[in-house]
């Protein structure tokens, strides 16, 4: 069994102009061409049995279309979260439909967002996802769309998982892209953050990267890929060179989304 935690994909109708104007801003290439059943037949190739959909409200108009699309896509191999803008003001009360559609979590992207994790505007969110057992999914660290202003970066995790220690805390792309020095040194070992190793393969440095999933555990690191912006397997190789047991290894690929998603 494996589970990619951490997927994207797009409506049919818009899939291919978010695709160009995505790649043009981070000159990444794409794996997929960005739609639902791209993804879909991607997983299958690399022998992924679940992939978990993360769409993201980068407006307040959209969290309801979009959550409504993502429980959509809630079946066969896919499993989906829902998002909430922080500015939209029934914010709150979304994150209680998003419990209602089946929706195992909330994504959030706060440089897509415009909105620091620290805002205020943030803590009845957190608050009510710790209430209804969503787990947050934040992306962590460098994004392209905002390369000189950083709107969540590793030590503001502490801040939330002291504040919300029944809250799930999901810190994307490692705690921390290209910020992983500091992912060691101040949030490696919170016992209710989990990492997942979305689009890391690439640039991290194996042996900090080691040293992380030592330091903060097995039991709390989620196989991920970013799909369609990084191909699943380049992951899959990174886990498969952890000097690791078969059990941890295993716990890495599917038993802690397992429990994470209480599947």
């Amino acid at each position: 069994m494996i589970i990619d935690t951490h997927i994207h994909a797009y409506p049919d109708k818009i899939a291919e102009r978010v695709i160009s104007k995505l790649t043009a801003t981070a000159d990444c290439p794409h794996c997929t061409d960005g739609t639902i059943g791209g993804a879909r037949e991607l997983l299958a190739k690399c022998g992924i049995d679940r992939g978990v959909l993360l769409p993201i409200a980068t407006k307040p108009e959209q969290q309801t279309s979009i959550n409504n699309w993502a429980a959509a896509q809630n079946h066969g191999s896919i499993i989906s979260f829902g998002s909430v803008h922080p500015y939209a003001q029934d914010a709150v009360e979304e994150l209680d439909r998003i419990r209602e559609l089946g929706l195992k979590g909330v994504k959030l992207h706060n440089d897509y967002q415009g909105v620091f994790i620290f805002d205020d505007r943030c803590k009845p969110i957190y608050k009510r996802c710790e209430e209804l057992g969503l787990p947050i999914v934040f992306h962590m660290g460098y994004d392209p769309v905002s390369p000189v202003v950083h709107r969540a970066m590793p030590y503001d995790l502490i801040e939330i998982c002291e504040n919300y220690p029944k809250l799930t805390v999901i810190g994307a792309h490692m705690g921390g892209n290209y910020a992983w020095e500091a992912v060691y040194k101040y949030i490696a070992g919170i016992r209710n953050l989990y990492f997942d190793v979305a689009f890391v393969a690439k640039d991290i440095e194996f042996e900090l990267f080691k040293a992380i999933v030592s330091k903060h555990g097995f039991d709390r690191i989620l196989y991920a890929s970013d799909l369609p912006w990084s191909d699943p397997q380049e992951e899959l190789e990174l886990i498969e060179k952890l000097p690791c047991t078969d059990a941890e290894r295993e716990q890495i690929l599917h038993k802690n989304a397992e429990r994470v998603l209480r599947l």
